[in-house]
């Protein structure tokens, strides 16, 4: 009898396993499927921005010089953005940028093991170039880590946030960006134990600044957000993925959902976007495929090169013949 009822037992808490496995491999299933389709949806809004033609708002660029790549409302500069002269004074609408973090990535001709005060002193030199670009309603979007751990613990997103303030950029809220494909943890500090563990937050941040009036007053005055758009993008969570480093061919790439949501929100149709480390370009192509001019400034040409590249694959801005205004 005593048998009999283990064997019952038993036979019941394998089907209760069972039961627990395959719901775990529906939730993955549902997960993954929704992350496909996100990627489909923002794959159809860029198609449809390049069907639509919203694009002939642009207007010609305001630029000193021959750049590297000019085309249709968009162009990369082969410079660096601590010295360039090739971009005019208060001319800039809106700055969406990832600078180098300082984590020791191998960008080619960037330093990105400085001591973390040279750090923030090249931090503080690019800031204050990028205030004068830009316009006296101009914004900035700036991604950011929270904070690092790689060589010592330092508070990132507060110091550069105190640097913004102190050159003359006025905040106005935080983004946290929940990246979902941050690497795996390595390092815990004291494992099981209250001598040293280490506490990470696997998001970044996206501060949101403006020069002098948060107000805009000049431009074409039209949006291009949606209901849907504006409702969840005014919400200060942004969850979506980051991007392969293997499939762009660039060391920290960021996805171009983070600059098209951040030029959707923050810009008219025909507004003009720079990049001041513009890297693998995906600032330009959702600058493209919105509809706004983008300028990106890039010291490394190899990177140039990348991002001109995408500009033709991904964006396929070299089938526009536009009528600039």
């Amino acid at each position: 009898m005593k048998k009999k009822l283990l064997k019952k037992m038993i036979k019941k808490r394998k089907k209760k396993n069972r039961k627990k496995i395959i719901t775990k491999k529906l939730i993955l299933t549902r997960q993954k499927k929704q992350r496909i389709d996100k990627l489909e949806e923002q794959n159809i809004t860029y198609n449809t921005a390049m069907q639509t033609s919203v694009l002939t708002t642009q207007k010609e660029l305001e630029i000193k010089g021959k750049p590297f790549f000019r085309e249709n409302g968009i162009a990369i500069l082969h410079d660096d953005i601590l010295t360039t002269q090739l971009i005019p004074n208060n001319s800039i609408d809106l700055i969406v940028t990832s600078p180098p973090y300082n984590v020791d990535i191998h960008y080619g001709q960037h330093k990105d093991n400085m001591t973390y005060e040279e750090y923030l002193e090249f931090t503080r030199k690019w800031l204050k170039k990028c205030f004068d670009l830009a316009k006296d309603d101009g914004r900035f979007c700036l991604n950011i880590p929270l904070d690092k751990n790689k060589g010592g613990q330092q508070s990132v997103c507060a110091d550069i946030t105190t640097i913004t303030k102190q050159i003359g950029w006025k905040y106005h809220s935080t983004i946290i960006w929940n990246e979902q494909n941050i690497s795996k943890r390595t390092a815990w500090g004291s494992w099981l134990s209250a001598s040293a563990p280490y506490v990470i937050a696997p998001v970044e941040v996206i501060l949101i600044l403006y020069k002098k009036d948060w107000k805009k007053t000049g431009g074409s005055k039209k949006s291009d957000i949606d209901r849907k758009e504006f409702m969840d993008w005014t919400n200060g969570v942004w969850t979506f993925m980051g991007e392969s480093k293997k499939r762009i061919g660039h060391p920290a790439p960021f996805p171009v959902e983070l600059p098209r949501r951040c030029i959707k929100l923050f810009t008219f149709v025909g507004d003009t976007v720079l990049d001041p480390f513009l890297g693998s370009g995906s600032t330009l192509v959702a600058s493209f495929l919105t509809g706004r001019n983008g300028i990106g400034v890039e010291i490394d040409k190899n990177y140039c090169e990348l991002a001109k590249d995408r500009l033709t694959k991904e964006a396929k801005i070299d089938q526009f013949k536009l009528d600039l205004k």
